[in-house]
């Protein structure tokens, strides 16, 4: 942190309520606005020569291709071997012993000793007009292949779910770092001001690994953090009010509640308590307009049957549909998870039937989001991300060095995946990258999980290290102050 900055930083620090209130030019509702419309707001209001009105200005650094971020995100990691990433030279040394270079110096959470290699389980093809190479494990994303922008060389230094979860998602392996949906809010806020500018939606029957620090807000202030909802039942947990509990009854008492805790900021001055204020506020806000933003019954029959949507359940189908509800709805950033994707190897755990299921599950609902955004004019301005936080081994799993299982598996690798983007100011029909002739490690262009958050940040109009907040005498960034990250610009429209 430079000296203007550690001075203005110690300036809010210490501010009294009093002077907070004057100098916010519309007092305690600008600390509100600020999270839910975006620093923008703020900065328009106040004046030009005030400090915490430049703190707050959290304008775009240049002109943004994307307004929002949807990012699907498969839990466990696919093979991309038996998806996008065609080595015909794997193929051809399929059930061989695993050359002992490439195994020397490499870390795998189960492997052992000398594996075999083994091929794709399934026939590769090429699809759509721009020739994508994919097996046909998912006809219906086949044909919106063409609007996808493959990156064939993606690469990570985890090899562990969680830790992997939170370098992808948070630009560190370690805990109590701000994902990248929270400094997206952090510098635009939402264009709906009745519901989270971040909101995070699970499928699968359990959570990632890394938990609720996939979508925490870290460092910065708790408001940026994500806001888990679900498609089955009331959006969010006690949302509904209890029986006997009127509306007015309940603004009466975030009144009274928010008059406590304004007494409480001009004791202590902790700007956890501002976000509390704003929290009940957004709470108050979303249980008049949550449950009609989640509420799918009310699509017409047509759409439903489109995403493969089932009201009522919880389901990958039915996040989808809810990401374009609330894309629709100006929320910035949408986090799906779904998991289920972990294919080891083994009963109920393998390529060619569970990893197969998986893909049924979210093959239809992939192609209805991206031709639903389309057919709605949003999916120029909206970015779609699909991937995991690595991908699989080329070579088949066998734990204890014995290959004991039937049911066929592959390990973590984080050496060399597949993911793909799509809509606002990506390429479309294009790929990016290699891995070598086996589909181990990024070989040609390689990008790392901090190169591809620096991407998603510059076509939210954000330059990677200009987005910064002052932590442990640092200003902070996402891909962190320490590792070299680029804008992967050949991608770029």
């Amino acid at each position: 942190m430079n000296l203007q900055n550690q001075l203005l930083h110690d300036k809010l620090l210490h501010q009294t309520r009093r002077q907070f209130i004057t100098k916010c030019s519309t007092g305690l509702g600008a600390a509100f606005m600020s999270s839910v419309l975006g620093k923008n707001a703020l900065a328009s209001a106040g004046s030009h020569d005030d400090p915490m009105s430049e703190a707050m200005q959290g304008v775009t650094h240049f002109a943004p291709k994307a307004k929002r971020v949807i990012f699907l995100h498969m839990a466990g990691a696919p093979s991309n071997l038996d998806l996008f990433d065609y080595k015909p030279e794997l193929t051809k040394l399929d059930g061989k012993p695993t050359p002992r270079e490439i195994l020397e110096g490499a870390n795998f959470p189960f492997l052992q000793g000398i594996p075999d290699l083994m091929g794709s389980r399934f026939p590769f093809h090429q699809a759509g007009e721009s020739g994508q190479w994919m097996t046909n494990v998912m006809p219906h994303f086949e044909k919106v292949v063409d609007e996808v922008c493959f990156i064939r060389s993606m690469h990570s230094n985890q090899f562990n779910h969680a830790p992997a979860q939170l370098l992808l998602h948070t630009g560190n392996a370690n805990l109590g770092n701000p994902s990248i949906g929270s400094w997206v809010t952090y510098g635009l806020g939402t264009e709906n001001e009745n519901l989270p500018g971040f909101i995070a939606l699970l499928s699968g029957g359990k959570g990632p690994s890394a938990g609720k620090s996939a979508w925490g807000s870290g460092f910065i202030p708790s408001v940026y953090q994500g806001v888990q909802c679900r498609s089955k039942g009331d959006p969010v947990l006690f949302l509904s009010n209890p029986n006997k509990v009127s509306t007015d009854m309940r603004r009466s008492t975030i009144d009274a509640i928010t008059k406590i805790n304004e007494q409480a900021h001009q004791q202590h001055h902790d700007p956890e308590t501002l976000t509390r204020i704003s929290q009940y506020e957004m709470a108050f806000k979303m249980q008049i307009h949550a449950n009609a933003a989640f509420d799918i019954k009310t699509e017409p029959e047509h759409i439903k049957e489109l995403y493969g949507a089932e009201p009522g359940k919880e389901s990958f189908a039915n996040n989808c549909l809810l990401a374009r509800r609330l894309a629709e709805r100006g929320v910035r950033y949408i986090q799906l998870f779904d998991w289920g994707w972990d294919t080891h190897g083994g009963k109920n755990n393998d390529i060619d039937k569970k990893f197969v299921n998986k893909c049924k599950e979210i093959d239809k609902p992939i192609y209805a989001l991206l031709t639903d955004l389309k057919q709605r004019g949003l999916l120029e301005d909206t970015l779609v991300v699909w991937g995991s936080e690595f991908g699989r081994t080329p070579m088949k799993e066998n734990r204890s060095g014995n290959v004991v299982q039937k049911e066929v598996g592959r390990d973590h690798n984080p050496a060399g995946y597949t993911i793909w983007l799509a809509g606002a100011g990506v390429k479309r029909g294009h790929s990016y990258g290699a891995t070598d002739p086996i589909g181990y490690r990024a070989t040609e262009n390689p990008v790392s999980t901090q190169d591809l958050q620096s991407t998603i940040l510059h076509l939210m109009g954000m330059k990677h290290n200009k987005l910064t907040f002052p932590f442990q005498g640092l200003d902070q960034t996402l891909p962190g102050v320490t590792i070299p990250a680029h804008v992967v610009k050949d991608i770029l429209a």
